[in-house]
């Protein structure tokens, strides 16, 4: 007398091999990343920083601006060279 296999052993498997769940994979996509709103402006600070760094201390307007004051006699009275001096020894700490 032969015995021949009539299922499997475990009655849950044979719910584990039917069809798979009703899911739709989604089409794969390219890397993505997100930045928080810290990140971006740190990222502004940074970049705002370096442009200041690059850029030139003395400002062309200003110089031209004194060049032609200076080029008028009338400019350079006794006000204006109180306030340089002025200016001058209290940069200098005096």
């Amino acid at each position: 007398m032969s015995i021949e296999r009539l299922g499997p052993i475990d009655p849950v498997s044979a719910y584990n091999k039917s069809s798979k769940s009703g899911r739709v994979e989604k089409p794969a996509q390219g890397d993505s990343i997100l930045v928080s709103d810290e990140a971006r402006v740190k990222a502004e600070l940074l970049k705002v920083s370096q442009e200041v760094k690059n850029s030139s201390d003395v400002r062309l307007d200003r110089v031209d601006e004194l060049k032609k004051k200076l080029e008028d006699p009338t400019y350079i009275d006794e006000v204006v060279l109180s306030k340089t001096a002025d200016s001058i020894m209290e940069a200098f700490g005096l």
